[in-house]
């Protein structure tokens, strides 16, 4: 839906939409449009269950009229509370929730997404200093993942993975890592001055794609730096990979803490592990101490909103905070964060039961490839 905006609200304005809807706006007046276009007289009843709200600048809320359910994530609560507070704002972003946005890109989206792209207002938290509703969205998802502490990342799975390297290395310490490890492991070695000792992930060549990372192939690594008077600050993995292949992730943990060594699992394609028993368990399950999740791929929070969760005392959670405040920027996306919250509420809600039909789908798909002919599933 799509409405032109007048330049001044001084005198009585008229706003037209794409599909010929129409509605005026005085100064101070609030009016009301249904969905059929009429106009409706706030002093007038009238059923209002598909209406939608018009700020006094003509701005539609969507769905400011259906309040949200006991319970509801705690950031989209607030965002949804901050935009209806309905106040004249002197601060930025510079579109001043849509007035200003560029009108090829509010007829792509709408107004709609502007009037929450917001700044970091009080009763939305800061994401560098959680005091209020961003650390209880972090703290619930740290019960749901079953970590000790989760940060929200808005910088991607890639930030979560840096920081998770600048955390376990400094300048010149060595750590292992397939040497097929997403490009953001090796910008992070770039950032820390860490040094790869690289592992070569076993290679199908049935199937031309890159295998697991073994225990035995993690302890010959550790081995062989033991021989030349160093000890690895951390290990890597990627599991599950791009291709869904999974390492023994609890054997690699139970041998890298037995050398006092903590494991970093790049779990950017398996935020969904875990919640079915059929899927493999998370890396957390499995002892990891740092573990990276893309809720944005396989869940459905925002692209380029992820997920780091810490377990364990071996890594120091405050030089984590740093780097991650070092990576991301100081003017985080309320969408981005708000979207990771709903991602989490909306996996609580059925955690046992939300991917059945999905693997009931990848299940009848395999038996149904199996019957191809000269096909392999």
């Amino acid at each position: 839906m799509v409405f032109t905006l007048s330049p001044s609200l001084q005198t009585s304005s008229c706003f037209s939409f794409s599909n010929n809807w129409s509605f005026k706006c005085c100064k101070r007046a609030r009016v009301y449009i249904c969905l059929e276009g009429s106009i409706i007289d706030p002093g007038k009843k009238k059923d209002t269950r598909n209406i939608e709200r018009v700020t006094t600048a003509g701005i539609l809320i969507p769905g400011s009229q259906t309040p949200l359910q006991d319970g509801a994530p705690p950031l989209v609560s607030a965002l949804k509370a901050s935009v209806e507070q309905d106040v004249a704002g002197f601060h930025f972003p510079g579109h001043n929730k849509g007035r200003a946005a560029p009108p090829s890109f509010a007829q792509l989206i709408g107004v709609g997404p502007f009037l929450y792209d917001l700044p970091e207002h009080p009763e939305l938290d800061n994401l560098f200093s959680r005091k209020g509703v961003i650390l209880n969205a972090q703290n619930q998802a740290a019960k749901l993942f079953r970590s000790s502490e989760t940060r929200f990342l808005v910088g991607g799975t890639t930030c979560g993975i840096q920081a998770a390297i600048m955390a376990t290395c400094s300048p010149g310490d060595s750590i292992i890592l397939p040497r097929n490890s997403h490009i953001s492991a090796i910008s992070g070695m770039v950032l820390s001055g860490a040094l790869p000792k690289y592992i070569i992930p076993d290679y199908n060549s049935e199937w031309d794609i890159a295998g697991e990372v073994t225990p035995l192939q993690v302890e010959k690594a550790i081995e062989e730096m033991a021989m030349d008077g160093q000890k690895a600050a951390a290990v890597l993995v990627t599991s599950p990979t791009y291709h869904g292949i999974c390492s023994n992730v609890s054997e690699i943990a139970k041998l890298c803490h037995s050398h006092g060594i903590p494991i970093i699992v790049d779990e950017a394609h398996g935020a969904h592990l875990g919640f079915h028993p059929e899927l493999p368990n998370s890396a957390l399950e499995q002892g990891a101490d740092l573990v990276v999740q893309s809720t944005h791929k396989v869940l459905c929070s925002f692209t380029q909103s992820s997920m780091l969760h810490m377990s364990g005392d071996i890594v120091d959670r405050e030089r984590i905070c740093i780097c991650l405040q070092t990576l991301q920027s100081t003017s985080p996306s309320p969408l981005l964060l708000a979207s990771l919250d709903a991602a989490r509420a909306q996996l609580s809600e059925n955690p046992e039961t939300i991917f059945n039909k999905a693997v009931e789908l990848a299940v009848e798909a395999t038996n149904q490839i199996k019957r191809i002919p000269e096909f392999q599933s």
